[in-house]
């Protein structure tokens, strides 16, 4: 007998008004960034700060793109996707990673040919009061999304945060690099620190997109795999249960599925063995209290071999080892 049972945090609502207000907002002031930034480029002619502004271009497209995907991952599931759609925040999260990459090249290649030929520079004082305030707001933009996707435990705010933070150390950067332009005079000082800037953006970039691997890999998380081990040891430890096996769980956006098999006296009623599996879901739901968690249980007998009939075939069980180490 299988059971399926789902709970949902009461403040889901508030859950998801707090990131569509996150990143109506990171959207909002991607557009000022860009505009800015390349206010600044015009007036200095600064490879770096071309750079920055090349970032940010990459980044309102990127911010645009999260935003959808923050908004299909919260519609229910349908008949032709039955576990929802929180997949969509690690796709989301491998174009982002994707677009942070192709603007490191872009910024790499930019700053190599400057290196080579040579920049002329301009009205680098005016360029860097602009660079600096906007720089500012980005950091304080970039804290604010990631502790708000975190919060929430959104992959998709989270991934826009660190873009966002991506941004915030590009423009400091050139704020350096073109501050020291401004003070020695050493112009190839500017397309050397685009160099640099390309390389930290080239650090993110590998990050996303090893995160959002393992998201749509179902790689598991080592820390929730030992917790719900624990509680299940702990069931069968003060005699709810029986004992369990086939235990697996995966994460898809907010959403938690979690898999094992319950067993149970072979005298117990069904009535009563239901209702000690309620009790294990619950215990179950409650380590993950911001998440929609769905639990499936199967119901099976404690002589569990026996009662099979001839030429069964068990599934694998992927974390017996663990929990029989």
């Amino acid at each position: 007998m299988a059971t399926e049972h789902s709970h949902t945090n009461p403040s889901r609502a508030e859950t998801q008004r707090a990131r569509r207000w996150a990143m109506g907002l990171s959207l909002a002031v991607s557009v000022v960034m860009l505009g800015g930034k390349i206010t600044a480029t015009l007036l200095t002619g600064s490879t770096a700060i071309l750079s920055d502004a090349a970032e940010s271009v990459i980044h309102l497209f990127a911010t645009g793109f999260a935003g959808f995907s923050l908004w299909y991952a919260a519609t229910p599931p349908d008949p032709d996707h039955p576990y929802g759609h929180g997949k969509i925040a690690y796709f989301a999260s491998a174009v982002e990673g994707t677009l942070i990459l192709l603007a490191a090249l872009g910024i790499g290649g930019m700053a190599v040919r400057d290196l080579l030929t040579g920049v002329e520079l301009r009205r680098l004082d005016l360029g860097l009061y602009l660079i600096g305030g906007l720089t500012a707001i980005n950091l304080a933009l970039g804290w604010y999304l990631i502790r708000t996707g975190r919060r929430t435990n959104s992959l998709v705010l989270v991934s826009n945060g660190q873009h966002v933070m991506t941004d915030m150390w590009t423009s400091l950067g050139v704020i350096v690099g073109v501050g020291l332009v401004w003070l020695t005079g050493i112009r190839w000082l500017d397309p050397a620190v685009g160099l640099l800037v390309a390389s930290n953006i080239l650090w993110t970039a590998t990050s996303l997109l090893r995160r959002s691997v393992y998201g749509l890999m179902d790689e598991a998380d080592p820390d929730a795999t030992q917790a719900l081990l624990d509680e299940l040891t702990e069931a069968k430890a003060d005699g709810t249960i029986a004992e369990y096996h086939q235990v697996r769980h995966r994460r898809s956006g907010e959403q938690v599925w979690v898999e094992y098999h319950l067993m149970f006296p072979g005298d117990m009623s069904i009535r009563e063995a239901h209702a000690r599996s309620h009790e294990v879901e619950d215990r179950v739901d409650a380590l993950f209290p911001d998440d929609a968690v769905h639990v499936t249980a199967h119901l099976e007998p404690q002589r569990h071999d026996d009662a099979h009939p001839d030429g069964h075939r068990e599934p694998a069980d992927p974390l017996r080892g663990v929990f029989y180490e």
